[in-house]
């Protein structure tokens, strides 16, 4: 329940002026309620993510199909037991989580069978252009995926967003790398740890050849093709929404900046917050703004100056002067 503000409190509030300290203050509250409000850019994005899962599911289900008729389960057994029995020579089943998918029943303009393929990786960090190497869509997924997650643990998961119109600088890069080290990932499947261990630990499949994907293609059907793309389609598209809501915020809070910055009182503040339909507790911003208490209030400020005095009072007096301090705040 918001505590109601005294007269005397609003006496107050009416002389403080704004200041650094009270400008960020209100900015971050009104920010969080931007962030927090339910809008058409935020559904949109929670859709899309809602439909990555669903999609995951599938498309590693229809990954795992293909895969296995590849490579029959009974092969693999066969090939591990005689790694069991000669070693390292018969080391030929590797488990996976990326492969190249290849149909050939398109036609060319020849009328000869043409093949199509492409790189379907379903890591966190997986590219989603069909690109073997991972990119920076790789990390843009994974920032939007565990947005919530990454700001529990006090990272900027919307760097890339906010950041869109601009390439590398150290301001992006510091909190892509804290997003990044926050989820576990280290670029490798030994040294990848936390979520990204976690995610990734879903995917994994038995293949037989070589470990390195791009020297083989395995055989799908042009209608099982299209299906992982839709996967991959689903995963660029929560980098869009995610970027479309992120957008809306920005765009609200330059003009928030905007505002804050020529506002010359507090009460100007508290006013545009009502505006926006945001319930601010005025006491608590005007009490705990001891810059703006210490300047505008004469008591205050006498208390402030006879602290810098005297410095060899005794206990029972500092208690005494500190108790007087507290008590003029109310």
């Amino acid at each position: 329940m918001q505590k109601k503000i005294t007269n005397q409190e609003r006496g107050k509030m009416t002389r403080v002026r704004m200041n650094t300290e009270l400008r960020n203050k209100l900015f971050n509250k009104i920010k969080d309620v931007f962030e927090n409000e339910s809008t058409q850019e935020k559904e949109a994005y929670l859709q899309a993510r809602e439909s990555v899962d669903h999609h995951y599911k599938y498309a590693s289900e229809l990954a795992k199909l293909i895969v296995e008729r590849a490579y029959p389960k009974e092969d693999v057994s066969v090939l591990r037991s005689f790694k069991k029995k000669y070693g390292d020579p018969c080391d030929v089943v590797a488990k996976d989580k990326c492969f190249y998918f290849a149909h050939n029943e398109d036609i060319d303009e020849d009328g000869d069978p043409e093949e199509t393929k492409s790189h379907f990786d379903f890591s966190l960090f997986g590219n989603i252009d069909g690109q073997e190497y991972s990119s920076e869509d790789g990390k843009k997924f994974a920032l939007a995926y565990y947005r919530e997650e990454l700001k529990e643990k006090d990272c900027n998961p919307d760097i890339f967003a906010q950041q869109n119109d601009n390439k590398d600088n150290p301001h992006k890069t510091k909190h892509v790398d804290e997003c990044t080290k926050a989820l576990g990932y280290n670029g490798s499947r030994s040294e990848n740890n936390g979520l990204t261990q976690k995610f990734d630990s879903n995917y994994y499949l038995d293949v037989i050849g070589t470990s390195y994907c791009r020297s083989r293609a395995i055989a799908c059907t042009r209608d099982e093709y299209h299906e992982l793309l839709a996967w991959r389609i689903s995963k660029g598209n929560l980098i869009v929404r995610h970027q479309q809501w992120i957008d809306t915020i920005k765009k609200q809070c330059d003009q928030l900046k905007i505002g804050l910055k020529a506002y010359r009182y507090l009460s100007e503040g508290i006013e545009l917050a009502t505006e926006l339909g945001i319930e601010l507790d005025e006491a608590e911003l005007i009490r705990t703004n001891s810059t703006g208490l210490t300047i505008y209030n004469p008591s205050n400020l006498a208390s402030m100056i006879k602290g810098m005095k005297n410095k060899h009072q005794s206990r029972e007096a500092k208690i005494l002067a500190r108790k007087k301090y507290e008590e003029s705040l109310n």
